[in-house]
């Protein structure tokens, strides 16, 4: 029996270049794919995704742009708006688009996530747990997959300070009810160095994981700090 593959479109082709990381090849079909039809706001935003890629920034900003003025209600150009300004460390510019996006979309727990890096780089952190409990409630494993969706949806969980950022989201699994991956982050803050764990005997957000007697390991001094 002969079996006869469907010969791939041009965009078919271009997504397939993008998971195989080849981004010119891709960036260059999207183009081409683009002008072709320049009010097409998935088009315009997956040549942004492309170029974002190769670190071509304000050229993908460019596009992105583009695709969210050509569909004022396509939430996803919206949300990569946003991940050019929190790379580039301009927190408060992204955490207005992530904020437009959601208010696109309420039900893509990866714009509430981005929101919450968003905020927990200008340092506003009851904004972050409050914006990684949105996030969790929609997908309670959303920190431990991709959340990105290929080729239309970036997702940044790049970040400084991992010991408090992983203290956060303990705190927002915590405040989940969610004490088992709670008890995780709280042990990936200490790895990560993080000073002041002591203070979950302090916040009510932390009283029912209290009582697990892994805690007691958690909250223990590393060995080369009790020597010193």
């Amino acid at each position: 029996m002969i079996v006869v593959k469907p010969q791939l479109t041009d965009e078919q082709l271009a997504d397939l270049y993008m998971v195989r990381k080849e981004y010119r090849d891709a960036a260059g079909i999207y183009k081409r794919l683009a002008d072709q039809e320049p009010r097409n706001a998935v088009y315009l935003n997956k040549l942004g995704i492309a170029l974002h890629q190769q670190t071509a920034l304000a050229l993908a900003l460019k596009y992105y742009e583009r695709a969210s003025k050509v569909d004022p209600m396509y939430a996803d150009a919206q949300n990569n708006i946003g991940t050019i300004w929190y790379q580039r460390k301009k927190y408060g510019k992204a955490i207005h688009a992530y904020q437009k996006a959601l208010n696109i979309r309420t039900d893509m727990a990866v714009l509430y996530s981005n929101l919450g890096y968003a905020y927990f780089g200008d340092k506003k952190y009851q904004q972050s747990i409050a914006a990684f409990r949105s996030a969790l409630a929609i997908d309670p494993k959303l920190f431990e997959t991709n959340g990105s969706r290929a080729g239309s949806l970036l997702q940044d969980r790049s970040v400084g300070d991992r010991g408090r950022f992983y203290f956060l989201l303990a705190k927002s699994f915590a405040e989940a009810g969610d004490l088992d991956r709670c008890l995780r982050y709280l042990r990936k803050a200490k790895d990560e160095g993080y000073t002041a764990l002591g203070e979950v005997r302090k916040d009510p957000a932390f009283s029912a994981v209290l009582k697990d007697p892994a805690m007691e390991e958690i909250l223990a001094p590393k060995i080369a700090d009790a020597a010193q």
